[in-house]
This record gives structure tokens, sequence and C-alpha cells, in this order.
């Protein structure tokens, strides 16, 4: 399979790549990124063939229709790390909590979010690519509070590659940033910035198109890639587990096979709905995604009215903080699959330059088909948190966004909905320890210790034990200094 570029080709560069070039190098002409240039699809026989398969033989066979230029023995070695999360056999746990709301835990992996399920693969697959071909690269990382731990997890000791990452220095919770700040393997830097995570995925682009940071890395022979979800080889891992998500309600019973669903997901940067879209257009039986925000709406007000609008905005922390984001990046892939690169490149130089774009009334029909959203306030939040505990299920603020959207955007009570569950209730403990008894702790650990006892669970041991880990990584910045940073981690 072939990628091409979203905003079409500058004539300095191929018109198509392949997969392996597209994870190496994701950023394309005028600031672009990459996409599949056809998708493949599956149909109910091979929906049939998958009902009793494992998820790693699905995710392979999935890879496979991909066509993806990438050695089988690394891509068995990329799956198996999934036999590392809590249950081998099922890393992805579907679980019930309405008679028509499930939610398909994705956190069960080694840094307890879902960045997990495509970055644990992602980085094994990279880091062999690069080793075969000899090369070295820098690897970028931008994070809202998940992608940044995850990213550090699997790319840590790992050879040819090196990591920055840059994470909006008090916009994570603190399990977060001492996931982050407490790794120690010599081939990572964390940085912290002050600023937003919008800052950070900013810096992380203009990064990856500056032609003078591109020069100082060549006096390293060190090239440049990126671990966010800018970079598909994140994205074709995240259309996995909605394959996955639907069979599982197929094997307990919940619908019959071809029955369509609500896809539910918390926002973000828009990687996870891209996953979910991309699934359906492949085949899956889905009726809508439903896009969760927090106050930090703008996906929801470009899906009910077509604008995209950063002006005269800014980013408001939330109790969701891994989703306070104004810019998603995958917005873009959707633009160009529904309105082709001419058009997309014609938008995202608008947002670029005027941080605004409207589409016409006919492109916001086609985005109003596959796409409705809402968003939920802390508040909302808070109460959602406790609703589910009262019915014994323990949620993360983020997860709570989503049974906002379950509420409001289901034109169809009788299909059945699939939330996506993006933390551990471990990320966020003082929210959720409010949310169940009004108690605000001050320190992560007492309120970890609080909610395990009340919910009679167990802290994982990967968590417990970030508290008596020194600081490795105590920098924080301004994002002015960010490439100064990175060129002295480097020599």
């Amino acid at each position: 399979m072939k990628f091409i570029e979203t905003r079409g080709n500058d004539g300095q560069r191929p018109t198509s790549i392949t997969f392996a070039q597209a994870i190496l190098s994701p950023m394309s002409s005028f600031g672009g990124i990459y996409s599949p240039e056809s998708l493949p699809s599956f149909d109910s026989d091979f929906m049939q063939s998958h009902i009793d398969s494992g998820y790693k033989k699905l995710a392979k066979d999935i890879l496979a229709m991909f066509e993806v230029d990438i050695d089988e023995a690394v891509i068995d070695e990329a799956l198996n790390l999934y036999d590392k999360f809590d249950d081998p056999k099922n890393p992805v746990p579907v679980e019930k909590v309405y008679d028509d709301l499930y939610v398909s835990e994705l956190f069960h992996g080694p840094t307890r979010a879902f960045k997990d399920m495509a970055l644990q693969p992602f980085g094994s697959v990279l880091s062999a690519v690069a080793e075969k071909r000899d090369e070295k690269y820098l690897i970028l990382a931008a994070t809202s509070g998940d992608t940044g731990p995850a990213a550090l997890e699997t790319f840590k000791n790992r050879k040819n590659v090196q990591v920055a990452c840059m994470y909006p220095n008090g916009g994570t919770s603190d399990v977060q940033r001492l996931q982050m700040v407490t790794e120690d393997a010599p081939n990572l830097k964390v940085i912290g910035i002050h600023g937003d995570f919008d800052d950070a995925q900013s810096a992380l682009k203009t990064l990856l198109t500056s032609k003078a940071f591109e020069a100082s890395l060549k006096e390293h022979n060190i090239s440049l890639s990126a671990a966010n979800s800018v970079n598909f080889g994140r994205i074709i891992f995240q259309t996995i587990y909605h394959v996955y998500s639907y069979l599982e309600l197929v094997r307990q019973g919940a619908i019959e096979l071809g029955e369509q669903v609500y896809l539910n997901v918390p926002s973000g940067n828009f990687g996870n709905a891209l996953g979910g879209y991309y699934a359906y257009k492949m085949g899956l039986p889905v009726k809508q995604i439903h896009i969760a925000s927090n106050n930090n709406n703008v996906l929801t007000k470009f899906i009910s009215t077509g604008e995209y609008d950063l002006r005269d905005v800014s980013v408001i922390p939330t109790t969701s903080p891994a989703m306070d984001i104004l810019k998603s990046s995958n917005i873009e892939r959707i633009l160009f699959d529904l309105f082709g690169a001419e058009r997309t490149k014609e938008l995202m130089l608008q947002l670029d330059s005027d941080k605004y774009y409207k589409i016409n009334a006919d492109e916001l029909a086609q985005i109003q088909a596959i796409f409705a959203a809402d968003f939920c306030g802390d508040e909302e939040g808070l109460e959602y948190i406790k609703q589910a505990f009262s019915v014994g299920y323990l949620m993360c603020p983020h997860t709570a966004t989503c049974f906002k959207a379950y509420d409001t955007c289901r034109e169809d009570k009788s299909i059945k909905t699939i939330a996506y569950a993006t933390a551990e209730w471990t990320k966020f403990s003082p929210i959720i320890a409010y949310a169940l008894t009004g108690e605000k702790f001050e320190k992560d650990i007492d309120a970890l210790k609080m909610i395990a006892d009340k919910a009679k669970v167990q802290m994982p041991a990967q968590i417990a034990g970030l508290f008596d880990k020194p600081i490795a990584q105590p920098v924080v910045i301004n994002k002015s200094d960010i490439e100064k940073e990175i060129l002295s981690f480097l020599s």
C-alpha cells in the first residue's frame, strides 16, 4: 500500500511512499502529513473468520491487508508486546456498564493508558526499521499526558533511536509527570515547557519541518521522526482495537454479527476517532462516531457548525487534561479523505494563517453523516464518575466525557454504544477521589490509596513504585529554548 500527502505534492518529494517511509518521515509537503492512498476493506466473511481470533491474530491479519512493507518477523515481535499487558489473551477487555453501553478498556498496558495500544508495537517496528537501514533517528513527541509516558516506555534503550519528549509543565497529572521525569535511559530526553499542549505540538511540527534543525541533525548523522499521531504508524495500530471491540460484543452476545453500533471516543488529538473512522470505512458496521470533548470544545463546534475557530481562544485547564487540546492534528486526515488534497491544503493553511476556517454546507453534511459531538464540563464529569461507580464501574475523567455524549448524541436508542476508556483510574486519582467522596487530596498517593480501598482494587505496581523513584529529568524551559535543549542532548 502507498501513502500520499494530505496537502498535495510540492514537486520536491515523491508523490507516494511506502509505510516504512511514512513512519520514518511523517511530515509531507506544505506542512501536511501522510494518509493511505486507499483503504483495504473486509466483508462479513472476514469478520466471521475472526470471531474467535485472539488480538494478535486479528492485528496481524489487518496489517497484512494494508500490505505494510515490514518483515513478518518484525511484525510478530512487535505484536508479542501485547503479551505484557494485564491479560495476554485479552489485552482490551470490553466491560458492560449499562444494557446498551459497553466500555472498551484500552489502558491495560505498561503505562496504564490507551497510547500503549499503538506505541508499544510502533516503537518496536520503527526501531527495527531504523536498525535494518543502519540509520539513526531522533523521535519527537509532544504530550498532553499519555503519549509521553508510552513513547518513553516503548523506545527506552532501543537501538538507533533517541527520544525528545515535550510536555506542558503543570498540564498533566502528577502520575503522568512522574512517569516521564523518572525515566533515566540514556537515549531519552524529557522537556517540560512553560505553556500548554498546543504549544508543545506546535513546537514539534515546527521542528519536523525546519530545514535548519534538519541540517543540525545531519551533523550528528541523525534523521527526524515523530511518535505523535501525525505518524500513521500510530494510526494503523489504533484502527485494530475498534474491530476487536466490536467482535468482543458479538462474542458476549450483546449484538449479532453485522449489527450496527455507535463508537464513542474522547476527542484529544483525534487519532483514536480516526482509527474508528478508518475501521468504519473498511467495513466495520458503525452507525455513527460520537466525539466527546471537555470545555475545550472546538471539535464540538466544528462538527455542529462547520467552523474550526481558534480565534480569541486559549486552552482551558480541565479535570480531563489529556484532552486540553484546541488543534487536533488528525482532523486533517478526515478532511483529506472526504474532500481531497487541494481542499485540505486550502483549509489547513487558512487555519495556520487566520486561526479559522469554515467548510461549506455540503461538506458539513458529509461530516455530520459520520460524526456527532458534545462536550462535558468538569462538574458534569464528576457526576458521571459518581454515577458509574454506583453501578460498579470505576473510570477516569476522560472516559466520563463519553458518558455525556452517550446521553446526548444517540438518535437511535436501540443501537449499542462502544465507549473507549483511555486511561486507568490511577492516572487521575485526586479528581476521581473528589468525585466519589467530595474530599480533596493534595498528594496523588493518598488519593490512590483511598480509591483502592473504597473500590477494593489493587494499585498496579508500576504506579505505586513511581513515588519512590528519583527525578532524572528535571528540565523545564521556555518553548523558545526547545531546539537548543534538544541539540545539547544530542551532543
